[in-house]
């Protein structure tokens, strides 16, 4: 079934969302989950590493988000409410509390903002937020699973980063794809405190980046992302743990080697690099065979990428997803 529709150019948003996972034990501040995952509601201290600096210009007209286009995916499963969706996140920059992101990131300034696209490229760019917003946005109902076992279903708004990608022009060498989030110690605290290597860094395989599902989202619901789900740009890799999908991207590299990410150097044996959703890999600290959708009693199923096993499998054809995890 047609997992997208077209939908019209978007809105500036403020904020930022953190990955989806859960720190190590003997963290500054305590683990969420130690032998279980966190119950899901019903309803570096020192100078700043070379991080972009976003750019100075006007705040960009934007227009209306579009309205949604349906209530459920295409497996039939309805929308996580919205008001759940902004309520219930992971943005370590600010705080372990999943509910307490929102109050603490509501005064996040996003604008200006910029991306710098490089690294092994024959074109380089910078894009403002004029930039970005030109894009032909397209509405993308995912399922979203958080590597502790809980998931939402989210209509988001974005575009392909397979059309950036494609106007930057990755050279014969480059095979993967390097993510980097703002470094911002004023504005995100827990960047003081050295709990993790920040900025936060993440990667894909190039085919990973360029594949169809996945995109640089700028808005959800019909709407600008808000401060605690991402704005005004982040990553979406529907068929991956939620830490892959990095948010507040100021940097993009195309780089030869798989890049070191921030979750698989922190803690290697719990979080690999392709994080893949998989039921039959589980966490060392809990099962993945299972999950909590937000909003409903009980738990479901996992599948195998998310659901979306028909149009990645190929991508892993021959490797050992136990190993490659």
């Amino acid at each position: 079934m047609k997992r997208f529709a077209a939908a019209a150019a978007a809105a500036v948003g403020t904020g930022v969302l953190a990955a989806c996972a859960t720190p190590p034990t003997g963290t500054s501040e305590p683990a969420t989950s130690t032998d279980t995952p966190v119950a899901a509601p019903t309803a570096s201290g020192g100078a700043a590493p070379d991080t972009p600096t976003p750019s100075v210009g006007a705040e960009p007209t934007a227009p209306a988000w579009p309205t949604v286009s349906a209530e459920t995916d295409e497996l039939g499963d309805p929308l996580t409410a919205d008001q759940a969706i902004n309520s219930y996140n992971n943005f370590y920059e600010f705080t372990f509390s999943k509910e307490g992101v929102a109050q603490l990131a509501k005064d996040f300034q996003t604008h200006p903002w910029s991306i710098e696209v490089g690294g092994l490229v024959t074109n380089p760019r910078t894009l403002d937020l004029a930039d970005l917003l030109a894009y032909s946005m397209q509405e993308r109902i995912y399922r979203m699973r958080c590597v502790e076992a809980w998931s939402m279903v989210i209509p988001w708004i974005g575009f392909p980063l397979a059309k950036l990608l494609a106007e930057v022009e990755p050279t014969e060498e480059a095979q993967y794809v390097r993510f980097e989030t703002l470094y911002d110690p004023e504005q995100m605290p827990n960047q003081r405190g050295g709990t993790f290597p920040f900025p936060y860094v993440e990667g894909l395989r190039l085919d990973e980046a360029m594949h169809d599902l996945t995109i640089l989202a700028m808005g959800l619901y019909g709407k600008p992302l808000t401060p605690q789900t991402g704005a005004p740009i982040r990553l979406v890799v529907p068929w991956k743990y939620g830490f892959k999908s990095i948010k507040s991207i100021v940097k993009i590299d195309l780089v030869k080697e798989m890049p070191e990410t921030t979750w698989s150097s922190v803690t290697p044996s719990e979080y690999g690099f392709y994080a893949n959703v998989n039921p039959n890999v589980p966490h060392p600290r809990w099962s993945q065979a299972t999950e909590r959708r937000i909003g409903e009693s009980g738990r479901r199923k996992t599948l195998l990428f998310n659901g979306y096993e028909d149009e990645v499998a190929s991508l892993y054809e021959g490797m050992d997803l136990k190993v490659w995890f």
